[in-house]
């Protein structure tokens, strides 16, 4: 091979690894904004899970101090009915 040819060869060869490193470079960026991405889905999806879990438990209170008050009437309810 002589002298030109090998370094034209040569050329190709770094020319070839320099797409392969630019790709690499590109899906690497890719995953990072990917996991950016999951990352600030997660603290959001924590955030609102949060949220969820304390409007469960002050539903949770409300239901059971209504049933209280309906057991009450009904037990007066009852009173008087029985003292009728």
């Amino acid at each position: 091979m002589t002298k030109l040819h090998h370094s034209m060869a040569r050329m190709a060869e770094q020319e070839n690894e320099n797409l392969e490193l630019t790709s690499l470079e590109a899906r690497v960026d890719e995953l990072i904004r990917t996991v950016e991405n999951l990352a600030s889905e997660n603290r959001a999806l924590k955030s609102q899970h949060a949220t969820l879990a304390s409007e469960r438990a002050l539903l949770i209170e409300k239901t059971e101090m209504a049933r209280t008050r309906v057991e009450a009437m009904i037990a007066r309810l009852k009173a008087m009915e029985s003292r009728s």
